[in-house]
């Protein structure tokens, strides 16, 4: 019940945060708001920023095996982790975003997620996206 109500907690919070932070990232192309997003995907995933970002696919899919929370937040990791390589490729920079779309997709492989599926809190935004 505890780690339940944890997690519900963590996808709160990353929700929050990402609603917001990957709108900027995409619509306004701001990298400060493409690094928030990627602060809370971090979190999410139980890493460290620098560290969760740096890893290569399969290794960051290691990790959040081993946190045991991959299965639960594995599609809002591979759905933000995705629109965030949309952002920066508008950004000009296709190499993190290459980057950034390996790992969703490895993170949906892994856990049986679909990188273009949108969790239902994230709706709203994705239907803002859509239509700027």
């Amino acid at each position: 019940m505890l780690h339940r109500d944890y997690l519900l907690d963590v996808i709160e919070q990353f929700v929050s945060t990402v609603s917001q932070a990957l709108a900027r990232a995409l619509l306004q192309r701001d990298l400060d708001s493409a690094l928030e997003v990627e602060e809370a995907i971090a979190e999410l995933v139980q890493l460290d920023p620098d560290t969760a970002m740096s890893l290569s696919p399969e290794s960051l899919v290691v990790m959040m095996q081993l946190s045991g929370t991959g299965d639960a937040v594995a599609g809002y990791a591979a759905y933000a982790l995705n629109r965030l390589a949309d952002s920066y490729e508008r950004m000009g920079d296709v190499g993190i975003a290459a980057m950034r779309r390996d790992q969703a997709q490895a993170i949906a492989d892994a856990f049986g997620a679909d990188p273009n599926e949108v969790p239902e809190e994230l709706r709203d935004v994705e239907a803002r996206l859509r239509t700027a």
